[in-house]
Order: structure tokens, then C-alpha cells, then sequence
């Protein structure tokens, strides 16, 4: 018998005149994790529908499970006793049900006469399986009251609960995006624990440094084809895998001159949100602020409360001499806009964008009611400012006329943004801006949040991701249970940013973001310091090849 637990052969697919797949080969080794990389848009995600039924691919192509073929479009019932199941990027859970009900989610058992649910041996069943993975869970919690870690465990839990020991084939799609480092290593030590049984695990992933730390082999999709089928990690690095993902090189950013000024743009004194109290922050123009911490310190609700995208208990803002009362629940985001405020949140398509929209009609909405009349909207302005940001941001394709919810999701983030960098914010607040876009649309991102820095903008970055943090920020402050414990300035590495959230090495003090006392930790033994008011060091710059 092969040792391959999944064999696809000539797999494509077809959307009216647009091929997303072209004759897509990959192969699973039993017992193997295997990554599967390449950008936005590139077919990764319609490759795992075709796989899960939920696409039927063009004739001609065929997939097989332990050497038995599977029949297209895959069908429910053949998929599962085929042992292939996926975990997708938000786990798929829902939150206000509990622990069992997720995990038996489609295969509760009904009584033969009542039809009733027996809900005792669905709760053992849950058990079971928990058990199985050496997870105990209490299964009658409610899944949104879970760590990061345990959401995790519950979805697995319902990704193998039918497999067999040894057998199955799990598809994990971006199912870590969410989780910070001390989650995101136990899950990993799960996956290794279904892989030493010998399941074998598909890792769909952005994280180049993860897909080349963790998996066995790589393959690497770029336009709907495969470029490198099966390539050993341990023989490449993320450089040559980035070079395979774009068709050409692209260098690593690395930290730039800063652009930091004296004129401060936003104060915020007081702010009470979520789990923080007592917050003040001051941003300054050309400045860019950091704010992480772990999931539920509070470092996110206070980006938002400052943004108006959600009402604090109590605290004030001053931007550019114009006071912002951060309480106000009734009618703040259009005072906020005004102001000159702007936020790019988290979920890109349930807050931030209009997926039924055109990319122009989202790239100009915040500026329909200055621009327009009651009577016309006018087009000549939209159709000049949408080109002008496509190109800025090489939004691709480059259509104004596109639905938004047909672009990949590194297209539609640079949509999001560019929707609020064409009005010139003076205070712009990101909430993880490079989530689950691939590393060329990262690149971008990146460079047009410099840009706006550089002319003047003041930027708070609210992120987990510390790579982002080092090699954007002037500062960052680090929230651990609703107080700024560590402030870093100066040559940031992302190591000490970790090393500060997880409270390594640091005595923390609950001070405020601009207060004295909080502790200071550098980036780098010596690193220069930088006042709130200087300059910040001189970085080396690198460059895209394009």
C-alpha cells in the first residue's frame, strides 16, 4: 500500500473565465505535517473546499485518501468516513454554546422514539475525545468563556473525534492566527501528539517562520500552480520560500529613520475600557505608538475605545485642540472622523469594509457625505481617488469596479486601509493590520503605514504580533491586566517584545502610558533611548525588488 495518506492529481477549477487552479498535484505522507503556502488569491483556499466538497473541480483531476479515490465533488459522508476534516481560521466554534455541543455540532444521536438528543452520551462522547487528546475539558463550559488554547483543543477535538488512532487527515487553515506564543506552542505540541499516532496534518499558513519551524515539507502555490511540490523545510528557509510564494525576492523590512515631531496630535488622559483604567497615552505627529499584550490584558479594547469604535467608562481625548468625549455612545464616529480619527479594525469584512460594495465605493464611502450633495454622490472625484490608492497600494485586480468580497483577503486589507489613508487622518488606529495577509501584501501594508508616518500622521498600532511592533514602532507599550507594565523604545527586537508581554525579566509597575516609573525595557543591551519629543535613532532601510 502507498505511504501516501492524501494524493491529488491534476486538480483544477474554473470561474466563469478566471482558472484559480491549474493541474494542482500534492501529496500527504502518513504521520507528516505538511505546510501549504503561497499569497492571497493564489488558490490555497479554494484547493481546501475542493477537498471538503464544497467546490466541484473541473473534469479531469481525481484525490485519494489511503489509496482509496475519493468521488467528485467529495461528499460529506465519503469525506468523513475518509477521516478528512479541517479547522478553519476563526475554529468555527460558537460561543454561547458549551464545550459539548461544539464538539458533537452534526452528530448529536436522537432517541429512536422521542427524537430527542441524549445529551448524556453526547457529553461522554465530548469527554472522550478530550480525553483522547490529553485535554480534559469541562464540557458543559461555555466555549466563549475559554482560553485561546482550549477554543483550540475544542475545535481539534471536533476535527479527529471520528478518526481512527493512526489514521485521518486534518487540514488546519490559519487555525493559529489568533493564538499569542505560550498558545500557540501547546498547540502545536497537540498537533504533534495526533502526528506520532500517525495522522497526518495539512498546515495552511502565512507565518513563513512557523511553516518552516514546525512542518516535515512544504509545497508552495503561486497563481493557481504548484512551484515546489513537497520541498523538505529543513533544506530551505523563509527567504527561498518567499522567493518561490512571489516569483521573485523580496527583503525582509528592516527599521527606517523615524519621523517623529514635537506637535502632539492626540492626548488621551483618563481612559477607563474593558479591563483598563487609568490610561493616559500621548502621540505625537509622524509618530508610531505600539500597544500588545496578551488576549484580554485590555490593550485592544483601549485602541478602540481611543478610535470611537466602542464607548469607555470614562476618559477624554484631544485631538489636534478639538476634545473628544470617549464615553459618548450616540452619534461619536462621525465626531471621531471629523476629528480626523480613523480605525482599521481587526475583522476586516464584519467591521470594516462592505463586502456587496465596489473596491471604489469602499475606498471613498468615508467621504461620500463631504464630497457629494443630497441629490449626487458624483463620480469624477471617486473614480480619481480609487485609481490613485490602487495604484499606491497595488490593490490587485486593479478594478475599482470589483465587488470587494471577490478580492483575497491581503487585497481587501489594503482596501480597508487605503479607504482611510486617502482622507489624511491626523490619529490612525490599527488593530492587527497585517492579520492573515500573505508576506507580499504584508510588505505593502507596512510601507504605506511608514508613508502616512512620514507625512504627519500619528499612529497607534495595537497588535500581538511583535514582529510588526519592532519594525513599525517608535515605542511600545506593553498592557498586562489593564495597566501599561513595561514601556520599550529605542532598537526593538521582537524577542524583548515577547519577553515583556509574558512578563519575563520585567517588574512591571501598573503606571499609565506616558506616566514616569513604568519600566523601560530596550530592545537591545546599550540601545539608545528616545524622548517622547526626539527623533528617533537612525534604522537601516531595505527595499522591495519589484
Amino acid at each position: 500500500m502507498s505511504n501516501r495518506r492524501l494524493e491529488v492529481s491534476g486538480l483544477s477549477k474554473t470561474f466563469g473565465p478566471a482558472r484559480v487552479l491549474r493541474g494542482v498535484g500534492l501529496g500527504v505522507e502518513r504521520g507528516e505535517l505538511h505546510g501549504l503556502v503561497g499569497q492571497n488569491g493564489c488558490g490555497k483556499s479554494t484547493l481546501v473546499k475542493i477537498l471538503t466538497g464544497v467546490y466541484r473541480p473541473d473534469p479531469g483531476g481525481s484525490i485519494t485518501v489511503d489509496g482509496r479515490p475519493l468521488g467528485l465533488p467529495v461528499r460529506p459522508a465519503a469525506q468523513r468516513e475518509a477521516g478528512v476534516s479541517v479547522v478553519h481560521q476563526n475554529l468555527g466554534l460558537v460561543d454561547d454554546r458549551t464545550v459539548w455541543e461544539n464538539v458533537r455540532l452534526g452528530r448529536y444521536r436522537a432517541g429512536r422514539v422521542t427524537r430527542r438528543i441524549d445529551r448524556a452520551h453526547e457529553r461522554a462522547e465530548a469527554a472522550r475525545v478530550l480525553a483522547r487528546l490529553g485535554h480534559p475539558l469541562d464540557v458543559d463550559a461555555p466555549v466563549g468563556r475559554l482560553s485561546a488554547q482550549d477554543r483550540a483543543v475544542a475545535a481539534i477535538a471536533r476535527a479527529v473525534q471520528d478518526h481512527q488512532p493512526g489514521s485521518g487527515l486534518v487540514i488546519f487553515d490559519e487555525s493559529t492566527r489568533a493564538l499569542g506564543r505560550e498558545a500557540r506552542a501547546r498547540f502545536y505540541e497537540l498537533v504533534k501528539s495526533l502526528i506520532a499516532e500517525g495522522t497526518s496534518v495539512l498546515l495552511i499558513s502565512h507565518q513563513l517562520e512557523e511553516v518552516v519551524e514546525v512542518t516535515d515539507r512544504v509545497t508552495v502555490l503561486r497563481d493557481g500552480e504548484v512551484v515546489a511540490a513537497g520541498v523538505r523545510t529543513a533544506e530551505v528557509d523563509e527567504a527561498e520560500i518567499t522567493r518561490l510564494m512571489l516569483g521573485r525576492h523580496l527583503v525582509t523590512h528592516g527599521r527606517v529613520a523615524g519621523h517623529v515631531r514635537d506637535e502632539l496630535v492626540a492626548d488621551v488622559r483618563g481612559l477607563a475600557a474593558g479591563p483598563v483604567s487609568g490610561f493616559d497615552l500621548a502621540v505625537r505627529r509622524g509618530e508610531i505608538v505600539g500597544l500588545t499584550g496578551l488576549v484580554g490584558s485590555g490593550f485592544a479594547e483601549a485602541a478602540e475605545a481611543i478610535a470611537g469604535a466602542r464607548p469607555a467608562a470614562s476618559g477624554t481625548m484631544r485631538v489636534l485642540g478639538r476634545e473628544l468625549d470617549l464615553t459618548r455612545r450616540r452619534g461619536s464616529t462621525q465626531d471621531f472622523v471629523a476629528a480626523g480619527v480613523a480605525f482599521v479594525p481587526e475583522r476586516r469584512l464584519e467591521e470594516g469594509l462592505a463586502g456587496e460594495m465596489s473596491v471604489a465605493e469602499n475606498l471613498t464611502l468615508p467621504r461620500v457625505r463631504g464630497r457629494g450633495s443630497a441629490l449626487r454622490t458624483g463620480t469624477a472625484w471617486q473614480r480619481e481617488e480609487s485609481a490613485a490608492m490602487i495604484a499606491k497600494l497595488d490593490i490587485r485586480p486593479p478594478n475599482p469596479q470589483a465587488p470587494i468580497s471577490t478580492l483575497s483577503g491581503g487585497n481587501q486589507q489594503k482596501v480597508l486601509l487605503g479607504k482611510w489613508l486617502a482622507g489624511s487622518p491626523d490619529l490612525l488606529v490599527l488593530h492587527e493590520p497585517t492579520q492573515a495577509v500573505d508576506v507580499g501584501a504584508r510588505h505593502d501594508i507596512i510601507d504605506a503605514v511608514r508613508r502616512a508616518a512620514q507625512d504627519g500622521c500619528g499612529v497607534l498600532l495595537a497588535s500581538i504580533d511583535p514582529s510588526d511592533l519592532a519594525v513599525l514602532c517608535d515605542r511600545v507599550l506593553v498592557v498586562r491586566d489593564g495597566r501599561v507594565a513595561a514601556r520599550l523604545e529605542g532598537e526593538l527586537e521582537p524577542d524583548a517584545i515577547s519577553r515583556a508581554v509574558f512578563g519575563d525579566g520585567d517588574g512591571g509597575d501598573g503606571g499609565d502610558g506616558d506616566a514616569p516609573g513604568a519600566p523601560d525595557v530596550s530592545g537591545a543591551p546599550g540601545a539608545n533611548k528616545t524622548s517622547d519629543t526626539s527623533e528617533a535613532g537612525e534604522r537601516s532601510g531595505e527595499t522591495v525588488e519589484r
